[in-house]
């Protein structure tokens, strides 16, 4: 049984299911498991966490009664037990996770870019400057971002995705933060494992910042010997992280093994099958999506949409794990947010939301028509409705079209100026 109790009450043999108020609060990683270690408790008791949950089903239970109720978990709003007629007691405080819609979490996610960008820029510099990478003082930006992820994965995934080529090397990082911690979610990993996921996708390519420049920001393709310089840097990454305190083992694997491929053609050491960790799939997964999205020095990103459909074939040919990169699909859908879109009734329209468990019938927003080749009056669509009336077709790339408004038309004109402010 659950019941919230206060810090002070937790004795050594209680089993903790979760634990109240900010990560950054969180002296543990994990917050499911047994105390067993007086140390532990020390430690809760000197962190600003007051409360906490416990499972006396699976642990000591308290001494006196306490009041019992249905925890806030990551993935729902959970509903408290509303009190009796007769007593006014305050509304519940809403959990900091709980899910939100996709124009709430927008504004929100569009804020968080614009601090994630400045924060992940000064660490790819403190790194080329030669200091060491301190992982813990990046655990604030990873529980804001995977608190963002829980609460509506499509905002703060789409917004990242729309990087400049001049500031890819940072926010790629972002980007492959937000992805982990959705993968992570889709794969049935708690919260505070996606925070574990999320750090190593932030970390993932921090021997980027041990690069030449010249190399990583050259606009035409790579010759063999600066490609051989470029596939040093998980190697690179992987000995600055080591040179920090407190690096999880999953941000130096994934750091490490994020170019490595099931089928043994990646690098640095041509690995393959079992040899690679569930984590280090997950980053290669992660890592490739952004990059073939993203607008590059060398080439333009291409779109959410064709983009998964070209990696499906990857997979087919060894290059992700397939039973990762199902979960990865489900976690963005088929036809991503940002995706443009031919309808059955000849109009073109971008993907605004994913539907619930409908991989092929996202929300959309129809804006034009190919018979009449030109715009029509914007439409809000849930094709995953049974009345509505149209459906979508095929994949379209903007590459023809060259609309400048897609972005604007999923997120907003606010949001996108938000994001971008500090570039």
């Amino acid at each position: 049984m659950l019941k919230k109790i206060a810090i002070d009450d937790l004795r050594t043999g209680m089993y903790l299911h979760g634990l109240c108020g900010k990560w950054v609060d969180h002296p543990f990683w994990k917050t499911k498991f047994v105390l067993s270690d007086p140390r532990d408790l020390v430690k809760l008791r000197e962190s600003a966490i007051e409360e906490c949950w416990i499972d006396s089903s699976k642990g000591e239970d308290v001494a006196a009664p306490v009041v019992e109720a249905a925890p806030v978990v990551a993935v729902a709003a959970t509903a408290i037990a509303p009190a009796p007629a007769a007593a006014a007691a305050p509304a519940p405080a809403v959990s900091s996770t709980a899910p939100t819609s996709m124009a709430e979490e927008v504004k929100r996610a569009a804020a968080l870019v614009s601090q994630s960008r400045a924060q992940v820029t000064s660490l790819f510099q403190e790194a080329r400057m030669g200091r060491a990478v301190e992982a813990e003082a990046c655990l604030p930006l990873v529980a804001d971002i995977t608190e963002s992820v829980w609460r509506n994965p499509g905002a703060l995934i789409s917004l990242a995705r729309l990087k400049t080529h001049d500031d890819y090397s940072y926010m790629h990082s972002v980007a492959v933060c937000a992805l982990m911690v959705a993968l992570a979610r889709q794969l049935g990993q708690d919260e505070a494992q996606a925070r574990e996921a999320g750090l190593a996708g932030l970390l993932h390519d921090m021997g980027k910042a041990s690069m030449p420049l010249a190399i990583l920001n050259k606009p035409g393709r790579l010759t063999t010997e600066e490609f051989d310089i470029i596939k040093t840097h998980p190697k690179r990454g992987h000995d600055l992280l080591m040179g920090g305190t407190a690096t999880p083992p999953i941000a130096l694997d994934v750091c490490l093994h994020h170019h490595e491929r099931p089928d043994g053609t990646g690098y640095p050491f041509g690995l393959k099958g079992d040899a690679l960790t569930i984590a280090a799939r997950m980053g290669s997964v992660c890592d490739v999506y952004d990059a073939i999205t993203s607008n590059r020095p060398y080439k333009k990103g291409w779109d959410p949409a064709d983009s998964i459909s070209r990696m499906s074939a990857w997979a087919k040919d060894g290059q992700f794990d397939t039973m990762v990169f199902a979960a990865f699909v489900k976690s963005l859908g088929v036809y991503p947010i940002g995706s443009l879109v031919r309808m059955r009734s000849g109009r073109l329209a971008v993907v605004v939301e994913q539907s619930a468990g409908q991989l092929l019938k996202p929300w959309v927003k129809v804006f034009y028509s190919t018979k009449s080749q030109m715009p029509v009056t914007i439409e809000l669509l849930d094709t995953g409705d049974a009345a509505c009336n149209d459906a979508i077709a095929a994949r379209e790339s903007n590459d023809t079209w060259k609309f400048p408004h897609l972005d604007e038309l999923w997120a907003g004109r606010d949001a996108l100026a938000a994001a971008a402010n500090g570039r």
